[in-house]
């Protein structure tokens, strides 16, 4: 509400954002259903995004002053790094 002035437009506003999300539900439902194969890397994309978004925005330690992306991808290059030792050594 402080951001357009009036309750109504905060309301619409509110409301219009919400309103995408069952009609995407649905495409998101037929998406996952027929795209089987391609399902694995679309979660391990989305995996990604959500721990860039965890070090970026929630760990604010990670940014530099002169390089502010540099500790994010630290994190993101020990992950893979994790990961990588996690399946070679079982």
């Amino acid at each position: 509400m402080s951001a357009t002035g009036s309750r109504g437009k905060a309301f619409l506003c509110g409301m219009g954002s919400g309103a995408v999300e069952p009609v995407f539900a649905v495409v998101g439902y037929f998406l996952a259903a027929n795209l089987t194969a391609a399902q694995p890397w679309f979660l391990a994309f989305a995996a990604g995004a959500m721990i860039f978004v965890v070090v970026e925005d929630l760990i604010p330690d990670a940014h530099l002053s002169e390089y502010p992306h540099f500790g994010i991808w630290g994190a993101m290059l020990g992950f893979v790094v994790m990961m990588a030792l996690d399946i070679a050594l079982g």
